[in-house]
């Protein structure tokens, strides 16, 4: 077996890499393809059905860039929708986050074939599958050697694509037929619904960036706005490419071709203007492929790592830093569907999953934050909460009931062979509780929600706000936390306090209160309402040691400040005089948090209070 170092993967993708994998993921078939088939159905209201299906996105954008930034961690939806809402779950999640976008991968080098013909008409259905398999084996070699040279080749791919799409918008923008824009197809809301869904899943890839977050540098920043930006330079390229080919076609033309920019070139550049824009297809649909490889590898390792799949899943290359294993069963899958199956039936069925996959994101994203868990911190924070994820929920079971009802049935049953392989394989042999587990907790006992969840994200916030331990820190881990509730004096506090310290200092705990007691009456050590840092110098060398203690009741230091509810009581020899004050403004810089005080009293557990101390936001020495 691998050990966790052996499975880990470093950060190589900057926010250049996190724009060009999320844009190139979503310019494809809904640029170079769908127009022809939307229009058919609502005329020039195409433009309109882009827009919409855009903004049908905005929910699951924002509820994945809020948990991506929470939990920056290979697998995506798969590691969201396991963490919140369990393995049974998160199998289903999984599987279904790996076979979308697999196909969806595979689809996108078969769609060359279209536009090969363009450039050579007399190209075979064999040559075309042979074309599209000698993608897929390059890219799946690219993807062995380095995730960064993947990156580089991608912001290349994506870079020239829209520098093409760009100058069809502007060429073709000196064409236009005024005319072509009058609405001769009468329609309604519902149409316009109906045919957004046909153009929404292409928006889909835009959150494929999530499964590599854990290869991400900086994932908190580059993330969220890498997803956001490449969500809005998409939306613009198509809503003006649709508006530039609308204004260069005639309706029927339009309808009738599925190659419908590749057509708009032609009717301004001629010949070469549809070679041109054919290239362009080709490179949208290979830079698509060539995410998918990178991205849908992930799931399968994060589920290994989760033991819902055979640990050599999770094994990555010492040399190259990839999963490689996941790398090359991915690709195998793909090569098989390249050469021997019906894609586009089972393209409508990957569909349906990412729809399924949107609103089990969502659920997941609502389910983190209702679980009130201490140590879910995302950067960003999905705005106009609750009402937007409840809208986007409502509105992707709609678009599910679009997809006809064999994709349903088939969906049905991708979903009941997950359960099955998770009760036969992996049953048991998980034992993290899920987010779902503490909402429970909340309102039942809580011995039930256990801590190893939260335990976890703090190992990934360490990761991800790269926390490197220093002496404070390994004083907190060490240290003795006690939460009081009964009524203590301050004399009994300070006995008790001396008792605890007595036994790890071996010296006389009655000598110990009596030394608080003096130093209290010198001055008093509560620093601000509700806090206090009681110190004191004892005989000895190399020797330092810290209470903390959560007084829920309050212990009066003083009769003129309200009680103290957060009490740090630090025991230090002379000579580690520097390291005193090094303590005290560690501890200085914590409570000066916002929402120390509100985190302190909430917090469930001794472990809890620990992570305030860990994961604060402080300077650290050697950073």
């Amino acid at each position: 077996m691998n050990s966790n170092q052996d499975k880990r993967l470093t950060r190589q993708l900057g926010g250049i890499a996190v724009f060009s994998i999320s844009a190139g993921a979503m310019i494809s078939s809904g640029l170079f393809i769908l127009p022809g088939l939307v229009y058919a159905k609502v005329g020039p209201a195409v433009i309109l059905v882009y827009i919409i299906a855009g903004i049908l996105v905005l929910p699951a954008l924002f509820a994945k860039a809020e948990l991506a930034t929470a939990m920056p961690k290979a697998g995506g939806s798969y590691f969201f929708i396991e963490r919140s809402m369990g393995s049974a779950a998160g199998t289903i999640g999984g599987f279904a986050s790996w076979f979308s976008l697999s196909l969806k991968s595979a689809f996108a080098l078969v769609g060359i074939g279209a536009f090969a013909t363009l450039i050579n008409p007399s190209i075979s259905v064999l040559e075309i599958k042979l074309i599209a398999s000698g993608f897929c084996l390059f890219f799946i070699i690219i993807n062995l050697i380095s995730v960064k040279l993947t990156s580089k080749i991608q912001i290349f791919l994506v870079m020239m694509l829209i520098g093409l799409t760009m100058i069809y918008i502007l060429r073709g923008s000196m064409s236009l037929d005024v005319h072509r824009y009058k609405q001769s197809i009468p329609v309604n809301f519902h149409m316009l619904f109906a045919a957004a869904g046909l153009v929404f899943i292409s928006f889909g890839g835009l959150t494929k960036i999530t499964s590599v977050a854990e290869e991400v540098r900086n994932p908190s920043k580059n993330i969220p706005y890498g997803m956001i930006i490449a969500f809005c330079v998409v939306l613009f390229l198509y809503g003006l490419a649709i508006f530039v080919t609308v204004g260069l076609l005639d309706g029927h033309e339009f309808a009738r071709s599925l190659t419908p920019i590749s057509t708009g070139g032609y009717k301004i550049l001629g010949t070469f203007g549809s070679v041109v824009m054919a290239f362009a297809a080709i490179l949208a649909f290979v830079s698509t492929a060539n995410a998918g490889i990178l991205s849908a590898s992930r799931f399968l390792m994060a589920m290994s790592r989760d033991n819902l799949l055979p640990d050599f899943f999770s094994g990555v290359n010492k040399r190259f830093k990839t999963p490689h294993f996941s790398i090359i069963f991915t690709g195998i899958f793909m090569l098989t569907a390249i050469l021997s199956l019906n894609l586009v039936t089972l393209v409508k069925v990957a569909s349906t999953m990412k729809i399924l996959l949107f609103i089990f994101v969502i659920l997941a994203s609502i389910i983190m934050r209702q679980s009130k868990i201490l140590n879910y911190k995302p950067v960003f924070v999905s705005p106009l909460y609750p009402w937007l994820p409840i809208t986007g929920i409502i509105c992707y079971v709609l678009l599910l009931f679009e997809m006809g009802i064999v994709s349903l049935l088939v969906t049905g049953g991708f979903i009941l062979a997950s359960i099955v392989w998770y009760n036969i394989y992996t049953h048991g042999k998980t034992m993290r509780k899920s987010a779902l587990i503490h909402i429970v907790e909340r309102v039942t006992a809580k011995e039930i929600a256990g801590n190893s969840l939260g335990g976890e994200l703090r190992e990934i916030l360490k990761e991800r706000d790269n926390i490197i331990e220093d002496r404070f820190d390994k004083l907190v881990n060490g240290c003795e936390i006690i939460d009081l509730d009964e009524e203590f004096s301050l004399e009994e506090f300070f006995t008790f306090a001396a008792k605890r310290l007595a036994k790890r200092l071996h010296i006389d705990s009655r000598q110990l209160r009596d030394s608080f007691i003096t130093r209290e009456k010198e001055s008093t050590t509560e620093i601000r309402p509700g806090l206090a840092i009681p110190h004191i110098i004892i005989e000895g060398e190399h020797r330092f040691e810290l209470l903390v203690a959560r007084c829920r009741t309050g212990v009066d230091f003083t009769e003129t400040l309200p009680p103290v509810y957060a009490a740090f009581v630090l025991v230090g020899s002379r000579d580690e005089r520097n390291f005193h004050l090094r303590a005290l403004s560690a501890i200085a810089q914590i409570v000066q948090d916002e929402n120390f005080d509100k985190n302190w009293l909430n917090a469930k557990s001794i472990e809890e209070l620990r992570d305030i101390l860990l994961l604060a936001k402080r300077h650290r020495e050697g950073k």
